[in-house]
């Protein structure tokens, strides 16, 4: 009887843990999809470059770019640059045209100012009067003066010379400013008149009973001429006793209590001989209503 061969016993191989997770690992094995990884496989192929690369590359042509901009800038401000220097030039030569004509219209003014002073000062002598006429023109302020008298000078406080932040002028008080303001040189004028002055002048500006001290902005104003600081003012007089009565005075103590509260600067000192100018003009106008035959030789009326 024939042998049987022995049978073999074949062993099972162990099921994997993840055997009932088949979807999750072969999702897991194959994330990346076959055409992205057969599209990845051809640009290696082709040579594509890396990304550091190409980054470096684009940070070099931007540099470069603006580099080039940079340059076509200089380029063009150099070119424009000798135009703006010969407009800066015209305009400067205009503005030394002007300020040298204006200048050449203020000495005619002042010219016939004279003139017109000097043709009053004949008329008052061919009217006669003999010394009361000179007196006359004198305390007009037509004529001009010489002898012994105060000098003062009042100048705005240091912060506020030196140009502060705060607008000095800003609030109705004084009490925040340095500067020397309008009403403060009517004091002193006025003050000096009190004490005996006979001829005041502000700045080489020769004051009369028509003159009007007043402020536009910063600047003040005498007789509509603006004047900076400081603020020079003669004062023909008794020397001694003038500059005593004045300091003594209600104006000069104001003018004092200035100084020692809000840093005004002043100054006063006795003067052997000062020399005033005459006033520009003395003439009164006044206005006189209009008659009926005024009305009817211009023809002009009421309505």
């Amino acid at each position: 009887m024939p042998q049987q061969p022995p049978v073999r016993s074949t062993l099972a191989r162990p099921q994997r843990p993840d055997a009932s997770m088949s979807l999750l690992t072969n999702v897991m094995d194959h994330s990346l999809d076959d055409g992205y990884a057969e599209a990845a496989a051809r640009k290696k192929t082709a040579g594509g470059m890396p990304k550091t690369l190409r980054a470096k590359l684009g940070l070099a042509a931007g540099l470069v770019l603006a580099a080039l901009v940079v340059t076509v800038g200089a380029a063009q401000a150099r070119v424009a640059a000798p135009v703006v220097a010969k407009e800066r030039e015209e305009l400067i030569d205009r503005i030394d045209r002007e300020t040298a004509a204006a200048d050449e219209l203020e000495s005619t003014v002042d010219k016939l100012r004279d003139d017109v002073s000097a043709r009053q000062r004949e008329a008052l002598r061919q009217i006669g009067g003999g010394d009361q006429t000179e007196l006359v023109g004198i305390l007009s302020g037509a004529a001009r003066v010489h002898g012994p008298g105060v000098k003062l000078v009042v100048n705005d406080a240091k912060e506020a010379a030196s140009g502060g932040d705060s607008d000095p002028r800003g609030t109705s008080g004084f009490s925040d400013t340095g500067r020397v303001r309008d009403r403060d040189m009517q004091r002193v004028v006025n003050g000096l008149w009190e004490s005996g002055a006979e001829a005041v002048s502000i700045n080489g500006q020769r004051l009369t009973a028509l003159s009007a001290i007043r402020a536009a902005g910063d600047a003040i104003l005498v007789d509509n001429r603006p004047l900076v600081p400081p603020y020079t003012v003669l004062a023909v007089g008794d020397g001694e006793g003038l500059s005593t009565k004045f300091q003594n005075s209600a104006d000069g103590l104001y003018l004092h209590a200035l100084q020692e509260s809000f840093g005004i600067r002043t100054s006063i000192s006795v003067e052997g001989e000062l020399r005033l100018p005459g006033a520009p003009s003395v003439i009164v106008r006044t206005a006189h209503p209009i008659t009926e035959s005024a009305q009817q030789r211009t023809g002009k009326g009421t309505s």
